[in-house]
């Protein structure tokens, strides 16, 4: 690698600064309502198998019955 494709790698990072991987395990630090639909997610719902998106402040996830979930990592902590 070089200079300017070290630089473009963009790390994804939970709330408390802990770097995030597909396939990790966050758990919510808050609780969230899901524009579109009449569920709320709570506070302390582990959250399993996350995929990261082109966005380092996103993760995509399933939940509940939820299926295809983008959630903004300020409200995550690794689990």
């Amino acid at each position: 690698m070089n200079e300017t494709e070290e630089d473009e790698i963009e790390i994804t990072k939970d709330s408390n600064g802990n770097i995030l991987a597909n396939g990790d395990s966050v758990m919510l630090i808050k609780d969230l309502k899901v524009k579109g639909s009449s569920v709320t997610l709570k506070q302390g719902l582990k959250i399993k198998n996350i995929r990261l998106t082109d966005d380092p402040e996103q993760i995509e996830c399933n939940a509940d019955s939820l299926k295809n979930l983008v959630l903004k990592t300020c409200f995550l902590r690794k689990a």
